[in-house]
């Protein structure tokens, strides 16, 4: 097994994590405006809706700065809000069986309108013997083809092996060994990372069954996902978790790339976690990096050059001990 140089220079100091998408972006401030416009034009005309969703909410956060009317409200806002709603009472869940990553609907619903915009006139020039129009029409096509490839959703069928660990993304090995990690037991780690293409499902999912324990985000530059110096320079999050029975520490890091600008991770420190549950995702080509402790007794199943799926492929065993 390959040893990884130190990781240097060191992180910089997190940011406040104030939403599931920390370092926002255009399409989630068209998504925020309009839920400003909806929820101000459901007080004014559909005050029996309000009035009925507010007796369902569930949880409490004192000094809430979020305006939470019903479910849709907390799609940016779950891991930083006390507020719920029970599942039955979530009349927008089908939104999540579309197929489609439901952080990703305002990213397809943008570059749809653009496509159309942009493919209306073309197709009327076709239409009327303008065979040139193709030369703009296809690869503006097969761009609108690659949104809807990107951001697709499938289901997985998950693993039942309890010593397993899951990869927590689609994508391909490219390293695995020890690595330097300051606040890791000795200060070392196991780090197995993975390159997602923005050919790859970008889904993330938890790599073990466990309770989150912190979470931690960077903002930073965007090289390309294999640039040397990635997994201190550009922007990221850390979830970190204790696997449950063991207690081991566990840490998954979502690694922005040259493509990709936006990290999702909704979950909330205190979370309890299921192996191949979706914890976010990482929108176009990014990295993705799992660590756990250098003296795990384990049974690595990959090597480098791997294809993997998250939450589906087993990236190790951890061996029983006797």
């Amino acid at each position: 097994m390959a040893t990884a140089e130190p990781i240097t220079p060191p992180m910089p100091k997190p940011a406040p994590i104030t939403s599931a998408q920390p370092g926002g972006g255009l399409c989630m401030g068209i998504e925020l405006a309009w839920g400003r416009l909806r929820r101000a034009c459901l007080r004014r005309f559909s005050p029996a809706y309000v009035r009925q969703m507010q007796e369902k909410r569930q949880g409490d956060c004192p000094g809430c700065p979020h305006d939470i009317i019903d479910p849709r409200d907390l799609k940016f806002y779950r891991n930083v809000c006390g507020f719920s709603f029970r599942d039955e009472d979530d009349a927008f869940r089908w939104r999540g069986r579309l197929g489609l990553a439901r952080m990703g609907l305002a990213e397809v619903l943008c570059f749809g309108s653009l496509y159309t915009l942009l493919a209306l006139p073309l197709l009327a020039l076709l239409a009327a013997g303008h065979i040139w129009a193709l030369v703009f029409l296809v690869p503006i096509t097969l761009g609108w083809a690659e949104v809807l490839y990107f951001f697709r959703d499938p289901e997985r069928i998950l693993p039942t092996d309890p010593d397993a660990l899951l990869s927590p993304a689609d994508g391909t090995i490219t390293d695995i060994g020890e690595v330097t990690e300051a606040d890791y037991p000795g200060g070392r780690a196991l780090r197995i990372g993975m390159f997602l293409s923005v050919f790859n499902v970008h889904v993330n999912r938890t790599p073990r069954s466990g309770k989150i324990t912190n979470l931690r985000y960077f903002p930073g530059e965007f090289l390309d996902a294999r640039h040397p110096e990635v997994g201190v320079r550009n922007e990221q999050m850390w979830i970190d978790m204790e696997e449950a029975g063991t207690g081991r520490p566990l840490r998954v890091k979502q690694i922005a790339g040259k493509i990709a600008r936006r990290i999702v991770c909704w979950l909330k420190v205190g979370e309890e976690v299921r192996a191949g549950e979706r914890l976010g995702m990482i929108k176009f080509g990014s990295r993705t990096e799992v660590f756990l402790p250098v003296d795990a007794a384990v049974d690595v199943l990959v090597k480098v050059g791997d294809k993997v799926r998250g939450g589906s492929t087993i990236l190790l065993r951890y061996k029983k001990l006797t």
